[in-house]
């Protein structure tokens, strides 16, 4: 039996993939502190965590203040101003 390279390739890039994939997700435990229809807070200790959530969030349990609960949350970059390094005053 032989394997074309395709194939091959295949195999061995898919699991790395995967990694790839999940390289942006992120995890708190905590108590919710509020939630409404558009965001859920969470408190770890004496972090506060306010994530966004919508309609497509999918929800396991009683989400409610006082529970405890683990969010599995992406953050990306909605904007980047990037400015320049500011020069040093010059010396008279």
């Amino acid at each position: 039996m032989s394997f074309s390279p395709v194939a091959i390739l295949a195999l061995f890039s898919a699991p790395a993939l995967a990694v790839d994939l999940k390289s942006d997700a992120f995890q708190v435990t905590g108590t919710v502190e509020k939630v409404d229809d558009s965001t859920i807070t969470v408190m770890k200790g004496k972090e506060r965590f306010h994530i966004t959530k919508d309609a497509a969030t999918k929800v396991t349990g009683d989400l409610k203040v006082g529970a405890k609960v683990t969010v599995h949350y992406k953050m990306y970059a909605v904007d980047v101003e990037a400015k320049s390094e500011a020069t040093p005053a010059k010396k008279k």
